[in-house]
């Protein structure tokens, strides 16, 4: 596993990308934001690449278009 394909916790995510819980949370439900991944009961994360990606790009980040990426 290389260190951009690492899992992201929510802190992590939310410093990087300066965005608010809710805000995240919503932009998720939009398609407009990459959809965390389920690590257990309680918990999530997200693919340190696939927010990079967002991140290069958030304007023309789609769930749809992101779909046959790799993340």
């Amino acid at each position: 596993m290389s260190a951009s394909d690492r899992i992201i916790r929510m802190r992590t995510v939310l410093d990087r990308t300066g965005l608010s819980r809710s805000t995240l949370y919503r932009k998720m439900a939009e398609g407009s934001f990459p959809r965390s991944v389920k690590l257990g009961e309680h918990s999530a994360g997200w693919h340190e690449s696939a927010i990079n990606e967002w991140i290069a790009d958030p304007a023309a980040w789609r769930e749809d278009q992101a779909l046959g990426r790799k993340p």
